[in-house]
């Protein structure tokens, strides 16, 4: 495990946690780490909620798949990044969505109820690692919300700026790369990809961005 220690630092599950306490923690934790190929299922919708997953190398994308087989990403998670956490935490019995390794990855499975319930060693830094799953837990759901926000928008435009907006906003400049190809992107936007297509020519003859596959200028 110690070859993970500098990702794992980067956390925030493990946020204000000493390093010499992170190795014993993951022993008391039963953490394990598994390597996924590219398009791998890591954790499989309908399949019991146990696990929180840590991205310790690569990437990840969680999906949605309606009863019509129309995809919806919801998420992208990267190098020490946290997923499945939430539903882990309520323990529900079919996990509505499928985590997907996005290109060769190295994952860290951490069963859940080892954080809820605290070992018999009592362990100092469980109630700080208590804390950092909860603190977690509020940032993605004001991110859920976020995208609530730009899926909601009427028209493929709307929530394509809507999303390109907010992207520059978090990158801090005009010019940045999102993690998304065309497809993804229409699928994260649920749109139609034609339609997404056709909407990103239409801003870019009327001078209101520049891209070239994922790099986006808005001008």
């Amino acid at each position: 495990m110690k070859k993970y220690l500098e990702i794992l630092r980067k956390c925030p599950l493990f946020d204000q946690i000493e390093e010499e306490d992170l190795l014993r923690m993951l022993g008391c934790l039963g953490a394990r780490v598994e390597h996924f190929d590219k398009k791998y299922t890591i954790l499989a919708e309908g399949n019991p909620a146990k696990y929180i997953g840590i991205v310790l190398s690569g990437s990840a994308q969680i999906h949605q798949v309606d009863y019509y087989g129309n995809r919806s990403i919801l998420s992208e998670v990267g190098a020490a990044q946290l997923f499945g956490e939430a539903f882990a935490c309520a323990e529900i019995q079919a996990i509505p969505v499928s985590v997907i390794a996005n290109e060769p990855c190295e994952i860290m499975l951490i069963d859940c109820s080892h954080i809820l319930h605290t070992c018999s060693n009592n362990c100092g830094f469980h109630q700080q690692l208590i804390f950092n799953l909860m603190k977690d837990l509020a940032t993605k759901t004001i991110l859920f919300h976020r995208k609530i926000e730009i899926v909601a928008k009427r028209t493929t435009r709307d929530k394509l700026m809507a999303y390109l907006m907010l992207q520059a906003k978090v990158a801090g400049s005009n010019t940045f790369e999102i993690p998304f190809d065309r497809q993804e992107l229409a699928d994260y936007l649920e749109v139609d990809r034609s339609g997404l297509s056709a909407e990103i020519s239409k801003l870019r003859k009327e001078g209101i961005l520049e891209n070239r596959r994922n790099l986006f200028k808005l001008l």
